[in-house]
């Protein structure tokens, strides 16, 4: 849902550097980004939230822990990870493939928590 709100932004940006490729590239690309990830991360959080319904007196909590340690921890990396890549105005190929490497982590990480979360629930109904 995340990555489907913020495709303009990301379209609109890879159309900029591919079009101006040799120019200097502005500010805005990579804060219009990066305000509209936070943005939509704390919306659609808050919107699930809303969803899930309920009493009104009735704590919600998160079954998944391990998921959600997971993506918190990881997602606060990202954050991390995109000031280093920007600090000096000017990423690399090499920050740019590390990004993709920790993506993939990302999903891998995630997969195997749910998995092994799923498990851990079947062996508490048994």
């Amino acid at each position: 849902m995340a990555l489907g709100s913020s495709a303009p932004e990301i379209l609109l940006s890879v159309i900029g550097t591919v079009k101006d490729i040799e120019a200097v590239p502005g500010e805005l690309g990579p804060s219009t980004i990066v305000g509209s990830a936070a943005f939509n991360l704390l919306v659609i959080s808050g919107v699930s939230i809303i969803a899930v319904g309920g009493e009104n007196d009735e704590i919600k909590k998160v079954d998944d822990l391990m998921v959600f340690f997971v993506t918190s921890v990881l997602s606060l990396w990202a954050y991390v990870w995109l000031f280093i890549c920007v600090e000096d105005k000017q990423v690399t190929v090499v920050e740019g493939i590390m990004t993709i490497v920790f993506f993939v982590v990302l999903v891998a990480f995630s997969y195997a928590a749910d998995r092994l979360n799923a498990k851990w629930a079947n062996e508490k109904r048994s």
